[in-house]
């Protein structure tokens, strides 16, 4: 695996962050490996002491919560959830009972969604019938967490598919994060470019170890106040993420998925009433008749001259129901190849091989600001390491 940094439009003054953090993290986590019975929180900076594997009290870890579009049992979310405490975070989860993948930046209003304790992995998590932006939105409104008032970072992920180019406003895992960012709360949102019947499930555990150093990093950022805070970081995972070339950050590109709409045989998807059991059908049946009985029944005792008419204008009724038209289709998403995008926009770079990371600004006013802001950290971020590897 590696994770070397690629020279895009990379400025030549550079902050270390991301190496400082991967420093401290391996040499304490070295360390504690030796020494497991001994406690060390004699860190330079007083943030580094809530990353360091610590039992001390005093030095409360850094609040994490996680959500994803493809629902609370999905593989890439038990990954990630696992990475996060290894890490020595304190994670908490708030996810879709089911997959809301495609869900976009949907709310639930004027219905009631119900919500269920859960555990992954020793981690305090809720399921919750409704979207990624509800799970988030709910977590952050107080009523559901009485643990913290605000966690240190959002992370939604890792979802299966690539949330590049115009496709992050289909993203319900993309909503999640920019809800918490419409909250004021600092967010990634992390995927993978699953591949059909090349990807595998172990993909998504190496795809969480391969952006574990950078959520740590990043809330290391936060808590020295270095993070960019006015965007969510779109963070892109190649589909073999141990042999990816590193992180490059890029640009949102224009492309996106097909959109294949194809017509489903009645035959294969029955109308709803087909799914109820024989003795309901049957029920409903004989109570819609009895009713359409008492009214004729009632229009002849009301005026003899109506009956006709009343008998027939119910007649129609049925008639007309049961003409109706019912049709019935399926979306599917289309893989495409982008060809000939600049090597510096996201969905080019991602199927060149680098872990993408594209600033996502809820105004595109300061899109090139951010560019600049989050180049900076992630440059900064990426060259002290490569320094300590050699």
């Amino acid at each position: 695996m590696t994770t070397s940094l690629k020279n895009n439009f990379m400025p030549s003054s550079l902050i270390s962050n991301l190496q400082q953090v991967l420093a401290l993290k391996s040499d304490a986590t070295e360390k504690h490996a030796s020494e497991p019975n001994k406690v060390s929180c004699n860190s330079s900076s007083s943030s580094c002491c809530s990353l360091l594997p610590s039992e001390d009290k005093q030095c409360p870890k850094p609040v994490v919560l996680v959500t994803n579009g493809e629902g609370i049992d999905s593989p890439g979310l038990t990954f990630l959830v696992q990475a996060l405490l290894d890490s020595h975070l304190d994670v908490y989860v708030c996810a879709p009972k089911s997959d809301r993948s495609v869900a976009g930046h949907s709310v639930t209003v004027g219905e009631t969604i119900s919500v269920s304790s859960a555990q992954i992995n020793g981690a305090t998590a809720f399921e919750v019938s409704g979207t990624p932006a509800d799970c988030i939105s709910l977590a952050l409104s107080g009523a559901l967490f009485s643990n913290f008032s605000r966690p240190t970072l959002v992370v939604s992920g890792i979802n299966r598919g690539s949330s590049s180019g115009i496709n992050l406003f289909y993203s319900g895992a993309v909503a999640g994060a920019r809800e918490a960012l419409l909250c004021g709360v600092p967010s990634l949102c992390i995927s993978m470019n699953w591949k059909k019947d090349v990807s595998c499930e172990s993909d998504m555990k190496d795809a969480a170890a391969v952006c574990s150093p950078l959520i740590y990093a990043t809330v290391k950022g936060i808590q020295d106040g270095v993070f960019p805070n006015s965007c969510l970081l779109n963070i892109e995972i190649p589909w073999c993420p141990s042999t990816n070339k590193g992180f490059k950050v890029t640009k949102q590109s224009q492309w996106r998925s097909s959109l294949s709409w194809k017509a489903v045989p009645t035959k294969t998807h029955p109308p709803p009433a087909n799914f109820m059991s024989s003795q309901q059908s049957l029920g409903i049946q004989l109570a819609q008749l009895g009713r359409e009985a008492s009214i004729a029944g009632a229009a002849r005792r009301l005026n003899s001259q109506h009956k006709n008419v009343e008998i027939e204008s119910v007649g129609v009724a049925r008639k007309m129901s049961s003409q109706k038209t019912i049709k019935f289709f399926r979306l599917e998403f289309l893989e495409e190849q982008q060809e000939n995008a600049d090597e510096d926009l996201d969905i080019r770079a991602l199927e060149d091989g680098f872990v993408t990371i594209t600033p996502i600004c809820l105004s595109p006013t300061v899109q090139s600001e951010i560019q600049t802001s989050v180049s900076n950290w992630i440059a900064g971020a990426v060259l002290r390491k490569n320094q300590l590897a050699l």
